[in-house]
């Protein structure tokens, strides 16, 4: 198959740099290295003409190139739009034929190309839809996420099995419009399948993706900006951003458009007004009066006015072919274009042939013309008449009737106010999203339907679903799609539809829908109370699903309240209905509650079979948020049961499951998420959680910034700066409890690095009132972590007052290290599940007790005897897995030694610490340690050897570094940590050098052999 090429007048020029990248890129590719490369660039920059060029010199190289263009229709989606225009391309070359019957699942696709959609077998039946709680919003058909899984993977498949038989180069223009789902399967394709071979082995495919996109259209909270953040960071992506052309270049492209010599004052002119953008300069110039004479009043300010002018030169016939068409869209068919214009074919044909020939439409191989520029479009679509627009609008939306095109039959009906048109097409839309798998779209439809739906005349209303039914399906799309805060919104507008009218079973589905999304909103006692009335609306005889979603519900909510006896109770009958109805997902959903009621909870092997039980049942069912809610469980009981290893086993299996699902900004995948961070934390992998945190921080949704909590863990254990500001920044907002909590930890635990031991009891004692207020728990677990660290203060505080004579004073805090042990104690015994905790909470009661016995020593003589003791249980607590509250417990435990005249134990662990520090990067526990080993002379000075042994894998790196002359800020950019970072380690390495500077760290370092002289050029 030959592609049809766009072909220009002019030579490119200004951008030879640029199409060396692109043409080299297309060289790897045809030798099987697969790459793709981000276009971006402000509107008329000239990324189209770039990739033109690049495309024919791809058509050259006999490879084949396939182009989708993403649409601006406003409110409406197009799922899947670029991807339709891809692969109905390939299907019409014969060559593809045996491929595409191999992989049947992209006949979807087609079918959305068509307007005709395809049945899928694996389809959902309806039988539970995905609420990220377990609990069925609304009883509403939804889409199966393991079907749109099997598309995105059939898509994949093809196009790989397509690069065996050919080079292929996939264009994809104007990201900055490209629907969610586009997104989502170029997120795919990119990350999972076409950049890497299929298996270990495996050829890898001949294939390269260059995709565009408006810079300039980009603002902050732009849905492209994540999934661009995501893909740069792909080792096969690159980026390549097209700046302004430089003056001179203008001025070459403008004498080139030009035979007749065109003088220096209209060249200037041009490139002033141009700024750079290859597009404004063409345009500019093509609008010069004939005569081109410098002295012609001035050109037009703006590039509307430029373009209008240049149009207004068409005959009135081509202007009015060329204002329908931009009605139409960017593109436009050219039988549409015909019934539309209502014109004779040849004077059509007549007009088309002018305003190609004036290079304002381009012809498409597919039977479509093209603005060769969306500006062109705009402007022309902004130049109508408000009666003309709304006549054009209503002749397109009646051509597209019966066409299966209801996404822009919607568009054209709204525009031209034929609202009850708008309604049934936008609905049309909806469905056809959803069979789609495409839950942003399908939201964005059903909120165009219930916002037309009072302006409608009743008669004219569908009848297959009311307003609530509607507003329900909206939210289930709303939380498919992870905006958990408008599935909310739209419950409780579903809920003040309904109103006293609704039969009992719809007022219990709006209810308990409304508890399960509060809950994912951390709204705990408003979601108890809509359960609990769920519950009481519907009887439990005879049978129904209805009745059990409403209870597996109700069982969370009240088991999050903490009413365990009747959370009990309704889980087990609820259970027995279930198995009754034969409704796996829900027998699932009630057996992970139950494991928390029961004694047999998630830390034990029992409790965790039931979890994986539960995980089957689920994953039988479809039902993958309660197969999450499964993993999420086996993870945490894991963890809590210091089974660190087995616990990563389950994060993987969670997120992979999640990110398959397209799922990644679900609750139970955020906590994954979190958990994943938290154990890298606790292992001491901390650049690994850093690399992490910033690899998702721009991925994330606004509630989701608590997953990379952790990472702020290190940055206060490194003393980075700013630590404190972006914790403070997690509490900005609806109240999240999981963000509460980690800023609670930070927070504490920056004021108990200070020595503050007013502010860090003030930060424990807001963490703990928020939290316990929205969860109704007394005991929140995290209150034992957050009294150890805020002890530490507090016992220095009376250590010091203690030692000054200020016993009124060392008393007082005394009485608050008692206060503060005494909740340890108490939440260690008995936290949220009513349970003793594991070993990471046994632990912090090791430390809070240590702490305790230096605020308030006894005063028989045996308080040195004793606190070595607390500080010993202590070490040994931490010495489950977490390598830096161990070192901080060595240092303590150190502390104490060496007051009870142990000086070669103290030494120990003193050095212990000091390792663990420089292993970390821990700058402040290690200030702390060399600190104790001055002051109680635990070692003499250091040797060279010693200096350089003590150097971590990380300092050496930033030494090699060095070497070269790196600053910190080159340094932090190629080792991926951030400057202040970077100038820590820098400054461990002079102290551990006994170097003043940084040529004399070099100069040591090449002397004892830490770096080897690189190879000059000429060796």
């Amino acid at each position: 198959m030959a592609p049809v090429a766009q072909t220009f007048g002019t030579p490119l020029i200004g951008r030879a740099g640029e199409l060396t990248r692109l043409t080299d890129v297309l060289a790897r590719a045809r030798t099987g290295t697969p790459r793709s490369v981000l276009v971006s660039g402000d509107a008329g920059v000239g990324k189209t003409r770039l990739l033109t060029e690049a495309a024919a010199h791809a058509a050259r190289t006999e490879m084949t190139v396939l182009t989708g263009n993403c649409v601006d229709l406003g409110d409406v989606g197009l799922p899947y739009l670029p991807f339709t225009e891809i692969l109905g391309t390939l299907a019409a070359d014969d060559r593809f034929a045996a491929a595409f019957a191999a992989h049947p699942a992209v006949d979807r696709l087609l079918g959305a190309r068509t307007g005709t959609p395809r049945t899928d077998t694996g389809a959902d039946t309806g039988t539970g839809t995905d609420t990220g709680t377990g609990a069925d919003p609304g009883g509403t058909p939804g889409t199966d996420p393991g079907t749109r899984l099997r598309l995105f993977e059939g898509v994949a498949a093809l196009l790989a099995a397509v690069a065996e038989i050919t080079p292929l180069l996939l264009v994809l223009e104007d990201l900055h419009w490209a629907d969610q789902s586009s997104r989502d399967l170029l997120r795919f394709l990119l990350s999972r399948g076409l950049l890497q071979p299929s298996a270990p082995g495996a050829p890898a495919h001949r294939l390269a993706v260059f995709a565009s996109y408006r810079a300039d259209d980009l603002h902050r909270r732009h849905p492209l900006r994540p999934l661009l953040a995501e893909l740069v960071r792909l080792p096969a992506v690159d980026r390549l951003e097209l700046r302004p052309m430089a003056d001179a270049e203008v001025a070459r492209l403008v004498r080139a458009l030009r035979a007749e010599v065109l003088s220096d004052t209209t060249v200037r002119r041009i490139v002033e007004r141009a700024e750079g953008n290859a597009f404004y300069a063409e345009e500019l110039l093509a609008a010069l009066p004939g005569d081109v004479d410098p002295s012609a009043p001035a050109m037009p300010s703006g590039l509307a006015d430029v373009l209008l002018i240049r149009i207004e030169q068409l005959s009135d016939t081509a202007q009015q072919v060329l204002r329908t068409a931009a009605v139409a869209g960017r593109r436009v068919e050219h039988g549409l274009l015909h019934d539309a214009v209502q014109l004779p074919q040849d004077t059509l044909e007549s007009a088309l042939r002018e305003a190609v020939g004036r290079q304002l439409l381009v012809p498409g191989e597919d039977g479509t013309y093209s603005f060769r520029h969306a500006l062109t479009r705009e402007a022309v679509y902004a130049d109508l008449l408000p009666g003309e627009r709304v006549r054009l609008h209503r002749t397109f939306a009646g051509l597209l009737t019966g066409r299966a095109r209801s996404a822009e039959r919607a568009h054209h009906s709204r525009e031209s106010h034929d609202l009850a048109d708008a309604l049934a097409a936008s609905l049309e839309a909806a469905d056809h999203a959803q069979l789609l798998g495409a839950p942003a779209e399908e939201l964005r439809h059903l909120e165009a339907v219930l916002e037309l739906w009072s302006a409608v005349d009743p008669g004219a209303r569908p009848r297959t679903a009311g307003p609530v039914t509607l507003t329900l399906r909206a939210a289930a799309a709303a939380a498919r799609a992870g905006d958990a805060h408008r599935a909310v919104a739209l419950t409780r507008a579903a809920l003040a539809r309904a109103g006293s009218d609704a039969d009992s079973e719809l007022a219990a589905r709006v209810r308990y829908t409304l508890a399960g999304h509060l809950m994912r909103v951390d709204s705990t006692k408003a979601a108890y109370t809509y359960s609990s009335e769920a519950l009481a609306m519907i009887p439990a005889e005879p049978a129904s699903h209805t009745w059990v979603w409403a209870a597996a519900t109700h069982v969370m909510a009240a088991r999050y309240m903490g009413h365990d006896e009747d959370a009990h109770r309704v889980a087990r009958q609820a259970l027995r209905t279930a198995e009754e109805l034969r409704l796996p997902d829900a027998q699932a959903d009630l057996i992970i509650s139950l494991v928390g009621l029961d004694g047999g909870n998630r830390r034990t092997p029992r409790g965790r079979e039931r979890l994986r039980r539960a995980r089957d049942l689920a994953r039988e069912a479809g039902n993958v948020s309660v197969e999450m809610r499964a993993l999420f469980n086996l993870a945490i009981g894991c963890y809590e049961s210091g089974t660190l290893d087995e616990c990563l086993t389950w994060l993987s299996e969670g997120l992979e499951r999640a990110d398959r699902s397209g799922l990644l900004s679900s609750p139970y995948a955020l906590e994954l998420r979190y958990l994943q961070s938290l154990i890298l934390y606790t292992l001491g992998r901390w650049d690994e959680c850093a690399r992490a945190a910033a690899s998702d921080a721009e991925r994330l949704p606004p509630a989701g910034g608590f997953a990379v909590g952790p990472a702020l863990y290190v940055a206060l254990a490194r003393g980075e700066d700013g630590t404190v500001e972006r914790a403070r920044a997690l509490l900005d907002g609806p109240f999240d409890w999981m963000a509460s909590l980690v800023a609670g930890i930070v927070l504490t635990d920056a004021a108990a690095l200070r020595g503050d031991a007013e502010g860090a009891v003030a930060a424990l004692r807001e963490s703990l009132a928020g939290l316990s207020d929205v969860t109704g728990s007394e005991r929140p677990d995290i209150g034992v972590r957050l009294a150890a660290l805020a002890l530490s203060p507090v016992a220095d505080t009376a250590v010091r007052l203690r030692s000054a004579g200020d016993a009124s004073g060392a008393l007082r805090w005394a009485a608050t290290a008692t206060e503060l042990v005494e909740l340890a104690r108490t939440t260690a015994a008995k936290g949220e599940d009513g349970t003793r905790q594991g070993p990471e909470g046994l632990a912090w009661l090791a430390r809070a007790e240590a702490e305790w016995s230096r605020a308030c020593p006894p005063a028989d003589g045996t308080a040195e005897a004793r606190a070595v003791a607390a500080w010993e249980r202590t070490v040994s607590a931490f010495d489950y897995g977490d390598p830096y509250e161990l070192a901080r417990s060595r240092r303590r435990f150190a502390e104490a030694l060496l007051a009870a005249g142990r000086r070669e134990e103290a030494a120990d662990q003193a050095r212990a610490a000091r390792d663990a520090a420089d292993r970390l990067g821990a700058a402040p526990l290690r200030e702390e340690v060399d600190a104790l080993i001055r002051r109680g002379r635990l070692a003499g000075p250091a040797s060279a050897a010693d200096r350089v042994a003590a150097l971590t894998a990380r300092e050496s790196d930033v030494l090699r570094l060095l070497a070269r002359g790196r600053t910190n800020r080159q340094i932090g950019e190629e080792l991926f940590i951030s400057g202040k970072t970077a100038s820590v380690h820098v400054s461990n390495i002079l102290a551990k050098l006994g170097a003043a500077g940084r040529t004399e760290a070099v100069a040591i370092a090449y002397r004892e052999g830490l770096i080897e002289p690189e190879p000059t050029a000429s060796a």
